[in-house]
């Protein structure tokens, strides 16, 4: 089954912030150029399109014209008190125990990994169809290792222990 991953525009955030779960929008016009991309190349096409209901998943998934489906397993994880702190401010010692421990630690006291990567695996086993689907990075890392086979533990090791390298609006392609 082919499911065609978009990450959704760049949040009105500086760079340097922890801003997983919190809802920040993408600027408009910035929501409203990656779209108009996504639909100059054919997408969504005729795919269903599903999106985390985090503003800056939904608004884009709404601009591309098509009905939407929200489902809050997309959403990217919760770092709990981490959450809209500078990535720096976060004491050493907490980040380095969430490296000792990828799939269990709760960075701020918020999600694990573990737990994140059920969700994200619950959703992708109740697809029948090819999708689309508009979410943020960690998702995509997640719904790749999860395509690419093995235990949810093992994708979710995979998923956390790999370089944040998708850019925003980037859309990846996973192909059965």
């Amino acid at each position: 089954m082919q499911l065609v991953l978009v990450r959704h525009p760049q949040p009105a955030i500086e760079a340097g912030i922890c801003y997983g779960r919190t809802d920040v929008a993408s600027p408009s016009a910035e929501t409203a150029r990656v779209a108009e991309i996504l639909r100059a190349a054919g997408l969504p096409g005729t795919l269903p399109v599903y999106a985390s209901p985090l503003q800056r998943c939904a608004d884009l998934a709404r601009q591309l014209g098509t009905p939407v489906t929200f489902d809050a397993r997309l959403a990217e994880m919760d770092f709990g008190a981490w959450e809209m702190r500078g990535w720096d401010a976060i004491p050493r010692a907490e980040v380095d125990a969430w490296a000792a421990d990828l799939l269990d630690y709760r960075p701020g006291g918020g999600e694990n990994v573990r737990d994140v990567a059920r969700r994200v695996a619950a959703f992708r086993a109740g697809l029948r169809t090819p999708a689309l689907l508009v979410c943020h990075a960690g998702t995509m890392r997640l719904l790749a290792c999860l395509h690419a086979g093995g235990s949810i533990e093992q994708a979710a090791l995979r998923a956390a222990s790999s370089p944040h390298r998708i850019g925003y609006g980037e859309v990846i392609v996973l192909k059965d």
